[in-house]
């Protein structure tokens, strides 16, 4: 959808008030009315109905409410919303020993470097060359190296908050930006200095990261990345406006319980899985209140709501962040033997899974699924959301990766299925209840869409990356996620999705900032010629369909090897295999 003039977005804002002062309207006559009979009384139904109804009205006239005291300062345009006052710049003498950091959300001016730990005190630091740091890159001796320091990091990795897969990713190698932009500012001032074994002498800072990080810098004197409260405000009141809506339809409050709204109800309800889901994307990366601890809880309880492992995501998707795409080591890719996204996955006969910890290969049964992959993506993408779901058991029962609050997400959980299965089970026939199952879990498979789309078209590659101009970690991000151009009154749609570019540089910057970050991102870009893909919605499908089709006929080209695992021709001639 279009808005070709300046009055549609007020037209809209009218749309929208008329909505909601309707269906309060509406909501007020029906209590109202029930509240005359004598049955509402005595029937705990029609209290529950009268109840869900007006609660829906409230909730939806609030957020219109809200919408119109917002409209004009970043609903319309969030490039021109409001910040508060700016930091002064600081100066080129005080930038060498000081930096801005974010803490809780909150700029402040920081030491550059910790304090330097007892043991090193009286005596020059240690001095290393990256070659040599390079040695530590493993999980049994983790060196990492930030602003041009060493650090030792070995025994720290089973109690990473953020799971081991990140940091094993990051053993050996300059981390400095990595490191920045996942971590709070008291990280460096209280964690880092008892890990310091000494300083690197040949740490390179190319033209274009020195020019990123001046874009963080930039964020952090504005103070984007402190969380404007009101814009969750407007979100809790969307999502209590869709789940109560949900109930009130599913549930047969509506038009004599038909079927048409029933199904109506299962629709809603997928909606509001999907947009729910962004907010538990934005705690899991403490991009809301910008505490680990906090947002981990927040999260773990909202999955009474979504029915998702906060956990389970939060090993998954930190991973995937650190080694976007990485065949080997980005559990965002590796789907086998249902998908392969690229040759890639099967050109060898096998390769070892490091997030899973298990080999891949393509046997017969994945030969032929991946072949005919570009078929059948779509209506696998319906049913997705069920594999989360034992994903997210088999994370903490199994123990996989350090889980902070699990009793918690399990007690959470168990209240999703309980709501969940109560809904389903009250329909009337046993087909509205497969068919309420079915349709709310295949509308709310456009978000499996939107997640892989960032990145399944775009570039795949082997092996360990950040070790050479080519691999270094922004041009990295770039080469592998894509941005969806949209306009801004859809941005609720895409629960900040659309800008996977400016996220994967700065994760822990609230979603409503993202846009206001893409100024300035592209800027960069564009100066250093750094390719920056931006798509339609629709077009991006495109490419992405294109990329599993691809891939599903170079499966159809694979050869079996003497290893008992199908592989590409290319590998079989140059292993004279066969």
């Amino acid at each position: 959808m279009a808005f070709t003039s300046a009055a549609s977005p007020s037209l809209l804002l009218r749309i929208f008030c008329g909505i909601g002062l309707t269906a309060f309207a509406a909501a007020l006559r029906k209590v109202t009315e029930a509240a005359a009979t004598e049955s509402f009384h005595n029937s705990p139904q029609a209290l529950l109905e009268s109840a869900l109804c007006l609660s829906a009205a409230v909730s939806g006239i609030a957020l219109v409410i809200q919408l119109l005291f917002d409209w004009n300062a970043g609903i319309t345009d969030p490039t021109k919303k409001p910040e508060k006052a700016e930091m002064p710049q600081l100066t080129a003498v005080d930038a060498q020993i000081a930096t801005l950091r974010e803490d809780r959300g909150v700029t402040k001016v920081m030491p550059r470097h910790p304090k330097l730990p007892a043991r090193l005190t009286d005596m020059p630091l240690p001095k290393f060359t990256m070659a040599e740091v390079s040695k530590h890159c493993t999980r049994a001796d983790c060196w990492v190296v930030l602003d041009g320091l060493a650090y030792d990091i070995t025994r720290f990795i089973d109690k990473h908050p953020g799971g081991m897969g990140p940091v094993v990713n990051m053993a050996g190698k300059d981390a400095t930006d990595v490191f920045d932009n996942y971590h709070a500012g008291r990280v460096y001032k209280q964690m880092l200095s008892g890990f310091l074994v000494g300083e690197v002498t040949d740490v390179v800072i190319y033209p274009h990261v020195a020019d990123f990080r001046a874009v963080r810098q930039e964020l952090l004197r504005r103070g984007l990345f402190e969380t404007d409260y009101r814009f969750y405000a407007k979100i809790a009141c969307w999502l209590a406006f869709l789940f109560i809506s949900a109930l009130v339809l599913s549930l047969g409050f509506v038009a004599e319980g038909s079927y048409w709204t029933r199904m109506a109800g299962a629709v809603v309800m997928g909606i509001c899985w999907q947009q729910v889901a962004g907010v538990g994307h934005d705690l899991g990366h403490s991009g809301v209140t910008h505490d680990f601890h906090s947002d981990h809880i927040i999260g773990s309880i909202l999955s009474a709501l979504m029915g998702l492992s906060v956990g389970w995501w939060k090993s998954d998707h930190n991973t995937h962040h650190v080694v976007c795409n990485a065949v080997e080591h980005d559990p965002n890719i590796q789907h086998m033997p249902m998908l392969a996204i690229t040759e890639k996955i099967f050109e060898q006969p096998r390769f070892w899974d490091s997030y899973h910890r298990k080999w891949v290969g393509m046997d017969t049964l994945a030969r032929f699924l991946v072949s005919y992959q570009h078929f059948f993506f779509y209506p696998l993408m319906a049913v997705a959301r069920i594999n989360l779901y034992a994903q997210g058991f088999i994370y903490i029962f199994s123990g996989h990766d350090r889980h902070h609050y699990p009793r918690i997400e399990l007690c959470s959980l168990l209240v999703f299925f309980t709501w969940c299965g109560a809904v389903a089970l009250s329909q009337p026939s046993w087909a509205l209840t497969a068919g309420w199952l079915l349709l709310s879990h295949a509308v709310s498979g456009i978000l499996h869409v939107q997640i892989v789309l960032s990145h399944w078209s775009m570039e795949t590659y082997k092996g360990s990356p950040y070790t050479s101009f080519e691999t270094e970690w922004y041009l990295m991000q770039l080469r592998t996620t894509m941005n969806v151009a949209t306009h801004p009154l859809l941005d609720w749609a895409h629960i900040g999705l659309q800008f996977q570019v400016e996220h994967h540089l700065f994760p822990r910057l609230p979603r409503h900032n993202l846009r206001k970050a893409r100024v300035l991102v592209k800027e960069v870009c564009k100066k250093h010629g750094i390719y920056y893909h931006e798509p339609g919605f629709f077009q991006g499908n495109v490419e992405m369909w294109r990329a599993l089709k691809k891939a599903a006929l170079a499966a159809r080209k694979t050869t079996l090897g003497t290893s008992g695992f199908f592989q590409s021709k290319l590998w079989a001639g140059l292993n004279l295999d066969g």
